[in-house]
């Protein structure tokens, strides 16, 4: 049976309407954002965490990922909107839902531009005095100097003229940029097959020495699952793309698939390649570390006499992090104007260019980008905070896709995830056992900036600027036990190990099991509140029609 919002999507997709992001541009957006800075640090701290056992992280990692990556590939097609995981909470849960799921979005993707820059500038340390060496409780990190903050500043500034030109012109250098990233990648892989393969590294000193707890705080931590992140950008380019109903499914699920592939493959040589006289010196992987350590990859292919691979790592370090940064500097500012059109953040944020430019969104992801440098001035710092942050903010997906299959069961899905509440139960589940494995220090930090959030939002409803005549706390409701729910576990739970403020009272086992009960609860909770059908579909009918107007307006005019 047709209904309003299809006819309104078929609007939304005119070709008229001058989409400029077609099924590769959409991929290595995706494949892009995806290889970033993680794969330069990931596989030396991975390997620190949990030994030649972090091969399975990065599997187990990319799996948990592709689970969440499948429920938003059949969202992504039914509403291809431009900051769609923001808005898909709207449509199902209403404001409280929506401006929880977008604040956690926003907080997450406007600090990960600065990460970025500080992967590049720790790799560049090597030229330039950009960071300096510290020891935080017991870990060792590159911090930024005053160098670096103002070359920081800098680079920061270069994403924002970058994006000043529209998606067209981001389109067509992340394309360039990417091939070169995925040819750097393949070849320091083959490179170090190549060079040299010692086999007892994979057992002399264990190959799981800190068991399943080093496996699972690898994933978190270690930047494993951080590296997948990028798969967003499918979603959040959807509306932007000239074929959604192919190009996001292929976008969403091929990245991840790929570069989950990669990254294995990149574990393998780098803890072949190693010489185990290194693993002897360093007394096993804990310690593992190179010389003048600006860059591990870096490091360990000068030590394998590759002086050329390591000059192309240290080009690299600039191009990866560069792209990355790049894209989520436009993602940013996408939220945003996702968050106004949906009536929870001031309207001044809808405001677009000639161009197609969220201008006061990109001048203000600017801003908080800069902030971010303060209390996080090193890649190690940020990395779990980001990656937490990330996920939990993916987490309402599950929930909005079994909700919308009840409000909508007769609407068109070009792809439809099988298996009914099975693959979204589980990706809801597998959400929040990363963000408990990121461990205590991290999920307290996260909940504070979520209460932020909640103050904000009730400082914005007062000021009557938001749409509707509600906050939708009924059919948001589930909010609250989940992060609750979350926090308490993670106190009682054993990340990180030793106790870090935590009271480690909790084993893998019964913490998993806690988690799979809260995930249920609430995904039941969710369910069972979800909004009525009339006010779902209004919802929907005002997001769809909004978006067919931002099409023009995110679109640059024709030449």
């Amino acid at each position: 049976m047709s209904t309003e919002a299809e006819t309104q999507s078929a609007q939304a997709t005119d070709p008229q309407l001058k989409r400029h992001v077609g099924v590769i541009g959409l991929l290595f957006a995706s494949v892009g954002s995806i290889i970033g800075s993680g794969w330069l640090f990931g596989a030396l701290n991975a390997s620190q965490a949990a030994g030649p056992a972090a091969i399975i992280s990065w599997a187990l990692g990319g799996f948990l990922i592709l689970l969440i990556a499948l429920v938003y590939a059949e969202l992504g097609v039914m509403f291809p909107l431009s900051g769609g995981v923001v808005r898909f909470p709207q449509m199902a849960f209403g404001h409280l839902a929506s401006f929880t799921s977008g604040w956690i979005t926003y907080v997450a993707v406007a600090t990960t531009a600065p990460i970025e820059v500080e992967a590049a500038l720790q790799y560049g340390t090597k030229y330039a005095p950009f960071t300096t060496e510290h020891t935080v409780n017991g870990e060792t990190v590159h911090t930024l100097t005053a160098l670096g903050y103002a070359t920081a500043v800098v680079l920061m500034a270069l994403f924002v003229v970058v994006n000043y030109y529209g998606v067209r012109w981001f389109a067509r250098i992340n394309n360039a940029l990417v091939s070169w990233k995925l040819f750097i990648i393949l070849l320091v892989i083959v490179a170090f097959f190549v060079a040299a393969f010692h086999g007892q590294n994979f057992s002399s000193h264990g190959f799981a020495p800190e068991g399943v707890h080093g496996i699972f705080t690898a994933i978190a931590t270690s930047g494993i699952v951080f590296s997948y992140l990028g798969f967003r950008q499918g979603i959040e380019l959807a509306g932007e793309t000239d074929n959604p109903r192919r190009n996001v499914p292929i976008a969403v699920i091929g990245s991840v698939l790929l570069t989950g592939l990669i990254y294995v493959l990149l574990q393998v040589a780098f803890i072949g390649a190693l010489d185990p006289g290194t693993l002897a010196k360093s007394d096993g992987w804990a310690n593992l570390s190179f010389e003048n350590d600006f860059g591990p990859l870096a490091a360990l292919a000068t030590a394998l006499g590759l002086g050329w691979l390591a000059v192309l790592l240290y080009i690299d370090a600039i191009v990866s992090p560069g792209d990355t940064g790049l894209i989520y500097t436009t993602i940013t500012a996408r939220i945003s104007f996702a968050m106004a059109r949906n009536g929870n953040a001031p309207k001044v944020l809808e405001r677009t260019t000639d161009k197609g430019v969220p201008l006061v969104g990109l001048f203000l992801a600017f801003i908080i980008g800069l902030i971010a440098f303060l209390p996080f001035p090193s890649w190690q710092q940020l990395v779990g905070f980001i990656t937490s942050a990330t996920v939990l903010s993916f987490a309402s997906g599950p929930l909005v896709h079994a909700s919308l299959r009840a409000q909508l069961p007769d609407q068109e899905r070009p792809f439809r995830l099988p298996g009914g509440h099975t693959i979204p139960l589980l990706a809801f589940w597998g959400s929040n056992l990363i963000v408990y494995w990121s461990g205590w220090t991290i999920v307290w930090k996260l909940m504070v900036a979520v209460l932020i959030g909640f103050v904000l939002l009730a400082a914005f409803a007062g000021s009557g600027q938001m749409k509707g005549k509600s906050l939708d706390v009924r059919s948001g409701l589930w909010v609250f036990p989940w992060l609750v729910g979350l926090t308490l576990i993670s106190y009682f739970g054993n990340y990180p190990e030793p106790a870090d403020g935590n009271l480690n009272n909790l084993n893998f086992v019964l913490s998993a099991g806690l988690l799979l009960l809260l995930s249920v609860g609430v995904y039941v909770l969710a369910y069972t509140q979800r909004l009525p059908v009339p006010e779902a579909q209004a919802y929907i009918d005002e997001t769809v029609e909004e978006a067919a107007v931002e099409e023009k307006e995110l679109s640059p005019p024709s030449p």
